[in-house]
């Protein structure tokens, strides 16, 4: 039996479609699971450790090895102004091993308040790191995930992973119609040049400060969640405020790996 023309087309056609759906897979691309399993060993907690405090650990933020191994990004908010040595009081980072947690030593190496990031470093043995997008390309509408401890160790130190999607690119902050919306750090804020932060439409909680935004096909952090300074800039306007992320986009972290000058000069 002769195949009429118009299926010989359409069977080409699909054929065509299959072969160009092939061809425009990566190979050896990483399913979304692949990607977390790669990205949770990087992801630790921040806090502070002390022999004679109940509990000797406190945990205050998220963060993430990258780097070399030994370079911890988390947000500048949740690192303590003050240590209390008299009692032996350490900055690091909390290491999740199963339900159990260890505490690593680290020193503040930079810190970046305009942005609310800071950069910890780490002695020893290196780390899973993460790797860091170039900064560029990125798309609103674009999806993204971000992997933390939204609870902190409230339930054991077990790393959450969200999805989320980019919703806006937007100002840090935006003149508001009225000054009695504006706080002297608003105020600031308006006054330097403006500074792009990222709008994502995932449900994140304070534990989730620090985590790293990332591109869920290929792992590589594209922002630093912040769940406390954006948002008390954003939305001191709502009476209210919502359940909106916010991200400090990557370029930020880029240049403060780049720093040299000691926090208490920044």
């Amino acid at each position: 039996m002769a195949t009429s023309p118009l299926l010989h087309f359409c069977k080409t056609l699909a054929a065509a479609t299959v072969w160009s759906l092939l061809l425009n897979v990566p190979a050896g691309a990483a399913s979304f699971g692949q990607v977390i399993q790669s990205v949770k060993p990087s992801v630790v907690g921040i806090g502070t450790y002390q022999p004679t405090r109940s509990p000797a650990i406190v945990f205050v933020a998220t963060g993430f090895v990258t780097g070399d191994g030994l370079s911890v990004v988390t947000n500048a908010h949740g690192i303590p102004d003050t240590l209390d040595s008299e009692r032996n009081e350490t900055l690091g980072i909390v290491i999740a091993r199963g339900d159990k947690v260890d505490f690593r030593p680290a020193k503040l190496a930079a810190l970046d308040r305009l942005h609310d990031l800071a950069h910890l470093r780490l002695a020893g043995a290196p780390m899973p790191a993460l790797r860091l997008g170039d900064g560029t390309g990125i798309e609103e509408g674009q999806a993204l995930a971000f992997t933390g401890f939204p609870l902190g160790m409230v339930l054991g130190l077990h790393p959450v992973t969200h999805r989320a999607m980019l919703s806006a690119i937007t100002p840090l902050v935006m003149p508001s119609v009225s000054s009695r919306k504006l706080d002297a750090r608003a105020i600031a804020q308006l006054a330097r040049a403006p500074s792009p932060i990222y709008q994502l439409d995932g449900t994140a909680y304070p534990g989730n400060s620090g985590s790293p935004v990332y591109d869920p096909e290929t792992g590589h952090v594209l922002a630093v969640l912040n769940m406390v300074f954006v948002k008390g800039l954003k939305e001191n306007a709502i009476t209210n405020p919502s359940g909106i992320s916010y991200a400090i986009p990557v370029s930020h972290v880029r240049a403060l790996l780049q720093q040299t000058t000691p926090p208490g000069q920044k």
